[in-house]
């Protein structure tokens, strides 16, 4: 399988690279949401919503560093 042409390369690393700061943001924010709605829901404020920002911080770093790796292999 042939990989993508040579003069879009450096706009593939770009584009690859500008999407870390949105997977870095949306897992807190997504975890934040889906915490709270679960805490109105169980009564167990603010518990729920550390624990999935916590997970989407973490999830969010994982992502980064599978993102990196895939752009620095290539």
């Amino acid at each position: 399988m042939e990989g993508p042409k040579p003069k879009y390369e450096g706009l593939r690393q770009v584009a690859l690279l500008t999407a870390i700061p949105t997977i870095l943001a949306a897992g807190p924010i997504l975890g934040y949401f889906i915490g709270d709605f679960l805490d109105r829901y169980f009564s167990t404020s603010p518990w729920l919503m550390i624990l999935f920002s916590a997970m989407g911080i973490i999830s969010g770093v994982r992502q980064t560093v599978i993102l990196i790796k895939r752009v620095t292999k290539e």
